[in-house]
């Protein structure tokens, strides 16, 4: 299949569901290149971006299963 770049944003509302994040980010390290985090404390919010670099079946994969954890959302960008 072929490979996409994509920008993944995650808006934590919920710390208690950091570990299930990153547990599922953990699976999914080999289609990372980068992540950045930052902590929004006027919102209460903690936000981090992604590249990822893989099909569209395994980025799909990876937001699926982050948009199914509480006090968690994503949306990614895929480029074409």
């Amino acid at each position: 299949m072929e490979k996409r770049i994509a920008v993944v944003g995650i808006v934590i509302s919920n710390r208690a569901s950091v570990p299930q994040l990153n547990a599922i980010l953990s699976d999914h390290a080999d289609m990372i290149v980068g992540r950045m985090g930052i902590p929004y404390r006027e919102r209460g919010l903690h936000i981090i971006t992604l590249v990822v670099d893989g099909s569209t079946d395994s980025i799909g994969s990876l937001t699926g299963q982050i948009g199914k954890v509480p006090g968690i959302k994503v949306r990614s960008v895929v480029t074409v």
